[in-house]
C-alpha cells in the first residue's frame, strides 16, 4: 500500500471517528500516531507526539487565544453586553422586521465579543426569541435570525478561527482581523435587507412595532450600550494603526474590559472567578484540538496525499476559481457535521498546497474560508447553532421551523460568499490600508 492510500484512509477514519462523537483532538491525534507509525517507525511516531504539543502550544502568538476569550467572558460576565438588543431595538424598532433586525446588530456585536457563535445563539435565544414571539412574529423568522447572526462573530474581529487559521497558514493575523471587518458588516446588512424585503412583502411574519419609547427610554438603552462598542473598537483601532499586535490586543482587550466593568460597578471577585474558569475550559478544549490538528499536518505532509491532490487539482481543472468553487462545497458540505473549529483545522493541511500552487492571496482565501464555516453552523442536517436555539428553548419552538427560517439566511450568506469571490477588494481594502 502506498503513501496516498495511507493517507486517504486516514482521512476516512478520523471522519468516522468524528460521526461517533470522539473528542475532535484525541480523534485527529490517534490517527496521526498510527498513521505516522505505519508510514515510518513507531520510534519517529512518538518522537513527533512528543515534540509536537510542546512546540506548538510554546507559540507566542497563541497566547492572543486565551486573552481574547478572557476579554469576551469578562464583558459577558459583568454584563457590558447588557442593553444591546434594547438599544437595538429601539433604534430600529419602526423599521419592518425591526426586532428580528435588532437580533442580527445585537447578536453580531455580542459574538464578536465572546468570539463564541453558540454562546450566542444560547444567550439570543432567551433574549430575543421571547420578545418576538410575543410579538407575534414568525417562529421561524425569529429563531432563524438569531441562528444565523451568531455566526458573524467569527468573521467580525477578534475572532478565535482567525488567529488558529493565521497560525497554522502563517499569515498575518491582524489584517486577517482588519480583513473580516467590511464582509462581517456587509453580512449584516444583508441579513437586515432581507428581513426587511420580507416584513415588506409578507407583513403577518414581522407585524409592525408600535411601542412609544421616551426620551428617558432612550437614553437608558444607549447609555448601557457603549461599553462594548468601545472594547471592540479600542482593539480593532490599535491592530489596525500598528499601535499593538494581536498578541498584545488580546491583553489589553482584557484589561479594557477590567477597566470598563470596574468604571461601570459590575466587577467581583465571582465574575473575575467565573470568566478564568471558563477562559481555561475554552483554551484547553482549543489547544487540544489544535495539538491533534498539528500532528494531523505531520501525517498528511509524510503520506504526501496533499501534494499530490493539488497537483491533480492543478492539472484536471480548467480554472483556479473552478478550484477555489471545488474547495468551498467541500468546506461546506464537511461543515454540516463537523464544527468550525475543527474542520479549519482538519483542512486546512490539505488544500495548502493547492492554494500556495495557484498563489491565492491567503488573507483573502481566509475571509472565504470563515465565511464557508459559518455557513456551515446553521447548514442542515447538522447546523450547531440550530440544535443551541432547539435546546434553549424546549418546545416552545419546533426544530422544523427553525431550520424553514434559517433558509434565509443561507441564501443571503451564499450571496455574500459570491460577492467576496468576484470582489475580493471587499477582504483586501482594508489590509491594504494597513500594510
Amino acid at each position: 500500500m502506498d503513501r496516498i492510500d495511507i493517507g486517504v484512509i486516514g482521512i476516512v477514519v478520523a471522519l468516522l471517528l468524528l460521526a461517533m462523537r470522539v473528542q475532535v483532538g484525541v480523534a485527529l491525534g490517534i490517527v496521526s500516531f498510527i498513521g505516522i507509525t505505519w508510514l515510518t517507525s513507531i520510534k519517529a511516531a512518538w518522537g513527533i507526539l512528543s515534540s509536537i504539543p510542546y512546540d506548538f502550544v510554546a507559540q507566542w502568538s497563541l497566547s492572543a487565544i486565551p486573552m481574547f476569550l478572557l476579554m469576551g467572558y469578562l464583558a459577558a460576565s459583568a454584563g457590558l453586553t447588557n442593553g444591546i438588543f434594547k438599544s437595538a431595538n429601539i433604534l430600529l424598532g419602526k423599521v419592518p422586521g425591526g426586532l428580528a433586525s435588532a437580533t442580527v446588530v445585537s447578536s453580531a456585536l455580542f459574538a464578536s465579543a465572546s468570539g463564541s457563535s453558540v454562546a450566542t445563539a444560547a444567550a439570543f435565544s432567551k433574549i430575543a426569541v421571547p420578545e418576538m414571539l410575543k410579538a407575534k412574529y414568525s417562529p421561524s423568522l425569529a429563531t432563524g435570525a438569531v441562528a444565523a447572526a451568531g455566526t458573524l462573530g467569527s468573521l467580525i474581529p477578534p475572532s478565535v478561527l482567525m488567529i488558529l487559521y493565521g497560525i497554522f497558514t502563517e499569515t498575518s493575523i491582524g489584517a486577517l482581523f482588519v480583513a473580516g471587518v467590511i464582509p462581517g458588516v456587509l453580512s449584516a446588512l444583508v441579513y437586515i435587507v432581507m428581513i426587511t424585503a420580507r416584513a415588506v412583502r409578507t407583513p403577518d411574519i414581522a407585524p409592525r412595532n408600535n411601542a412609544v419609547y421616551t426620551v428617558q427610554d432612550k437614553k437608558s438603552a444607549y447609555k448601557d450600550i457603549w461599553p462594548l462598542p468601545v472594547l471592540i473598537c479600542g482593539v480593532l483601532v490599535g491592530i489596525f494603526t500598528g499601535t499593538f499586535s494581536p498578541t498584545e490586543a488580546g491583553a489589553i482587550g482584557a484589561g479594557l474590559a477590567i477597566i470598563i466593568a470596574l468604571v461601570r460597578r459590575s466587577l467581583s471577585a465571582e465574575v473575575i472567578k467565573r470568566a478564568m474558569i471558563d477562559t481555561a475550559i475554552g483554551t484547553s478544549t482549543i489547544f487540544i484540538v489544535a495539538i491533534g490538528a498539528s500532528m494531523f499536518a505531520a501525517f498528511m505532509s509524510l503520506s504526501t496525499l496533499p501534494s499530490q491532490l493539488g497537483a491533480f487539482m492543478l492539472s484536471s481543472l480548467e480554472s483556479p476559481m473552478a478550484i477555489i468553487l471545488t474547495i468551498a462545497l467541500m468546506v461546506i458540505v464537511l461543515g454540516m457535521f463537523v464544527d468550525g473549529i475543527s474542520l479549519l483545522l482538519l483542512t486546512i493541511p490539505i488544500v495548502m498546497p493547492v492554494l500556495n500552487g495557484l498563489n491565492v492571496d491567503m488573507i483573502w482565501f481566509g475571509i472565504l474560508m470563515i465565511k464557508m464555516l459559518e455557513i456551515g453552523l446553521i447548514t442542515p442536517p447538522v447546523g450547531m447553532n440550530v440544535y443551541v436555539i432547539k435546546s434553549s428553548l424546549g418546545n416552545e419552538v419546533e426544530l422544523n421551523d427553525i431550520f424553514k427560517g434559517v433558509w434565509w439566511f443561507l441564501l443571503m450568506d451564499v450571496l455574500v460568499l459570491v460577492m467576496i469571490i468576484i470582489f475580493p477588494s471587499i477582504a483586501l481594502f482594508l489590509p491594504s490600508l494597513m500594510l
